[in-house]
């Protein structure tokens, strides 16, 4: 068993790298570096119930106090690793620390994707990541501003829903044919698109931002060749893996840190967790995966494998989003041949889409369709073979479908 271990990263990989090394048996010094100068939290929230101001800063905390004191972790927040040496197993801080480790876990999540514009740097262009930057946008939301959201993704819609809800002007500047198209059916998109439109968000698909303007803070958007007027924008164009450190350290990076399905990277003292990682998925194609699910279980995979007990990481992706009264929850990955199914009808603001491959459910996004969502993520798990007529008859309970 290693006598030190290390983790870079104090986000959802690495608070639950902690919680599974201490259930797992380690006793030796564990030591957790984080950039923010926050223990670890919950991100799914910040661009829902935090941003609305219906959800208190101390709950997004993912333990309290009292976790990290009875698990003996040593905490360094406010803080960034800035290298690492591998042959003398130390992990540089920016304040001139080095840590020794016999084991090191690289959980240090992603940043956003910042937009590539004349003016992007404006006051009143905002992005959403952390906590700072919720604070930031909050305190920029009044009623009657005009509203810009770039990006018709999770992340731009689920803001759009809050705005709308406080009385803003909300326009959302799309640059693909629909929203969500990365990650939802072309059914699920058109749901979404109306369901925004009907509450006063304004949808422009297949129209790129080509800059920001204003006096020294945003004034206008130019989108489409036409320039739009705005008090404040948020951009919502995806992630970004963090993984520099990694990469400078000399360890195999492509879209992400390259580990196998324990979790391993090609130095057998070091692993690497969440969402900077690229790992192998169920399939046994490298996949990178931005999700609270994929943080928690390859950081337990990794856990178990820092100790000498490697367990192949097959668990079925899933991921969720709330938008007004609407949840959200897909399970699987997609393909764009996927044979989908509709179960339900979208009017009722409950339904959901099957994705079929080979006679198989390889996917599912239900709209406040629970049981769906539940049968649906243990049929993919199984491999299941189940007839597309079955999933389509809602006279049918999901239980009995399989």
């Amino acid at each position: 068993m290693p006598e030190r271990i290390v983790i870079i990263g104090a986000g959802q990989a690495g608070a639950q790298a902690v919680a599974t090394l201490r259930a797992e048996g380690f006793d030796g010094p564990l030591t957790l570096v984080g950039d923010e100068p926050f223990p670890p939290y919950q991100r799914p929230p910040l661009s829902k119930a935090y941003l609305a101001g219906t959800f208190e800063r101390e709950r997004l905390f993912l333990k309290p106090e009292s976790f990290y004191t009875e698990s003996r972790c040593e905490r360094m927040h406010g803080v960034a690793a800035t290298d690492i040496d591998r042959r003398a197993r130390n992990v540089l801080l920016a304040d001139g620390e080095a840590i020794a480790y016999d084991r090191l876990l690289i959980a240090t999540g992603s940043r956003v994707r910042r937009i590539p514009v004349a003016g992007a740097d404006l006051p009143g262009v905002f992005y959403l990541r952390g906590i700072a930057d919720v604070d930031a946008l909050r305190g920029a939301f009044a009623a009657g501003k005009r509203l810009a959201v770039v990006g018709g993704g999770y992340i731009g819609l689920e803001v759009a829903a809050v705005a709308i809800k406080h009385g803003l002007d909300v326009t959302v500047f799309e640059a693909l044919p629909r929203v969500m198209a990365r990650a939802v059916s072309p059914q699920l998109s058109v749901f979404y698109e109306s369901v925004h439109r009907k509450a006063g968000v304004r949808i422009e698909p297949n129209v790129s931002v080509e800059s920001f303007e204003g006096a020294g803070r945003l004034q206008f958007v130019h989108a489409g060749g036409t320039s739009h007027a705005a008090d404040l924008a948020l951009v919502g164009i995806g992630i970004v893996p963090n993984m520099e450190i990694a990469e400078a350290a000399g360890l195999v990076c492509d879209d992400g840190i390259v580990v196998d399905d324990c979790a391993r990277t090609a130095d057998s003292a070091i692993f690497a967790a969440g969402d900077c990682t690229r790992h192998v998925g169920r399939e046994g194609q490298l996949i990178r995966l931005e999700s609270v699910q994929n943080a928690i279980d390859q950081a337990k995979h990794a856990a178990l494998a820092m100790l000498g007990r490697p367990l192949p990481y097959r668990e079925v992706p899933w991921f969720w989003s709330d938008q007004y009264d609407l949840r959200l929850q897909i399970a699987g990955l997609a393909r764009v041949d996927d044979e989908l199914v509709l179960r339900g009808d979208p009017e009722t603001r409950k339904f959901a889409v099957f994705r079929m491959r080979g006679g198989s459910v390889a996917a599912v996004e239900a709209v406040n369709a629970a049981p769906e969502y539940v049968v649906g993520r243990r049929l993919i798990a199984d491999g299941t073979p189940v007839a597309a007529s079955r999933l389509a008859d809602t006279s049918i309970p999901m239980k009995s479908v399989a």
